[in-house]
């Protein structure tokens, strides 16, 4: 795989951390990007509770300082995607991404997200909009298709990139599917095939040797890590030296603990003490996945409130388990 993509004259990396709800916040995406990742992407924001000055929607666009960095933004009015992505850009935004996947119930209800996958003719006209409001890259990421009896995404790809699309990132799922089942490669290949703009696969990268997979299987210009990233930031090293064909060491139990702990720290300077500890609560669970014995420090973390008292509860586990 090349080591960067050209989104128009723009030269990026070509591995992608995902929009993710609760995830992909400032400092996850500090932790990604010394790890290798070399755009991610925040978390989805809604163009409508941009618009009317939503203050909580505001702390999602908290991009100062990072470089480069994608803002995805969700919505079904082209009008209203294109007046966020004039504040995205104006805020300091690299790239402007436009959800056109997300298979959540409440977003597809209002005809946004991957309910745009059934209407190509607005899908088309977002992205011509937007592109025409804003002086940087423009890409999509979409599904599939709706569901098995709807694959669309090969079409509705060639329509975006027509309409000004700098980039399509495909999620080898359908809407249906939600997260569940195995994503379809094949449809990221055929997306690869149906335009000349830059594609990045989507879907079932947990591992080094997955990225080296679907870039060989599907030919995608880049790979972008979702799940797989969460507890694991160490992922994009992995994958890195995967595409390279270099040695990886993963992380020991004492790397584990030490970033757990960094993240914790981080967190609670960012949201504050209260905030903090119960955002970190999964988070903290899942740097802890796989690991021996962690069942009851897992039920200490989720029941104490005290920041030092679980930052010991950590470091009394790696004491143990040396």
């Amino acid at each position: 795989m090349k080591r960067d993509i050209y989104l128009g004259r723009q030269k990026i990396g070509s591995l992608w951390l995902a929009p993710m709800a609760g995830v992909t916040d400032k400092p996850f995406r500090i932790l990604a990007g010394e790890q290798g990742c070399d755009l991610a992407f925040t978390e989805m924001i809604s163009g409508k509770a941009l618009e009317f000055g939503n203050p909580r929607t505001w702390g999602l666009l908290d991009i100062k300082g990072e470089s480069p960095i994608g803002v995805q933004l969700f919505g079904s009015s082209p009008s209203v995607l294109a007046a966020a992505a004039k504040v995205a850009q104006a805020e300091g935004a690299t790239v402007i991404d436009i959800n056109m996947g997300c298979p959540v119930p409440k977003i597809v209800g209002n005809g946004e997200g991957a309910a745009l996958m059934r209407q190509p003719q607005l899908a088309a006209a977002i992205v011509s909009e937007v592109s025409a409001a804003v002086d940087i890259p423009v890409t999509v990421k979409i599904r599939a298709g709706w569901d098995e009896n709807s694959i669309n995404a090969p079409a509705l790809a060639a329509r975006l990139a027509a309409a000004g699309a700098a980039a399509i990132t495909v999620h080898g799922r359908t809407r249906q599917q939600m997260y569940s089942g195995r994503a379809n490669w094949e449809v990221i290949a055929e997306v690869v095939r149906a335009v000349e703009i830059p594609v990045i696969g989507n879907g079932d990268i947990w591992s080094g040797e997955e990225a080296l997979a679907m870039q060989q299987q599907t030919g995608c210009a880049g790979i972008m890590v979702a799940r797989g990233a969460m507890g694991n930031p160490w992922l994009f090293a992995e994958i890195k030296a995967a595409l390279t064909g270099t040695d990886y060491q993963p992380p020991t139990l004492e790397q584990r603990i030490a970033m757990a702990l960094r993240h914790f720290q981080m967190e609670l300077v960012y949201r504050g003490r209260d905030r903090g500890v119960l955002f970190m609560r999964k988070h903290l669970a899942w740097y802890l996945k796989g690991l021996p014995r962690t069942a009851p420090l897992k039920k200490g973390i989720f029941a104490e409130t005290c920041p030092g008292a679980i930052a010991a509860m950590l470091q009394e586990y790696l004491k143990s388990n040396r």
